[in-house]
């Protein structure tokens, strides 16, 4: 198996960054614009579409409002890993900003390549999109 995860801090309050994480349907309007341009959501699954064409099923885990965590799996779609989990977590830090937390587990373990990119360039428009100082 293969995990990936990636911190970092928003110039943004951790209640404002857990309203957008929240909104489970609206990744392409209010997390990612851009880098993800359609959302579609049919009770707990979204279908979603990035930039690049490429469209994953994401059924909905978990919403944590205590701890400002939202849990998924990939569940259909382009990708079609025999098994994945991810979160992500706004973090109230000392000063009141955000650190922002993706994690995910895949197998197999050659997925973890295209997956860690699309990481990468998620954490960037998200940063972009709820605020930065880091």
């Amino acid at each position: 198996m293969a995990s990936i995860h990636k911190e970092f801090v928003l110039d943004a309050d951790p209640e404002v960054v857990w309203e957008v994480l929240r909104d489970f349907g609206a990744v392409h309007r209010r997390l990612a614009p851009g880098f993800v341009t359609d959302t579609r959501l049919c009770a707990d699954t979204r279908t979603v579409t990035f930039a690049d064409g490429t469209v994953v099923a994401e059924r909905l885990v978990d919403l944590d409002a205590e701890h400002r965590r939202i849990a998924y799996t990939v569940v259909g779609g382009d990708l079609h890993p025999s098994h994945h989990n991810a979160w992500m977590q706004a973090v109230r830090t000392e000063d009141g900003r955000t650190r922002f937390v993706w994690h995910t587990d895949v197998l197999p373990g050659p997925l973890a390549a295209p997956i860690t990119d699309f990481v990468e360039r998620g954490s960037e428009v998200i940063r972009r999109t709820l605020g930065n100082r880091e």
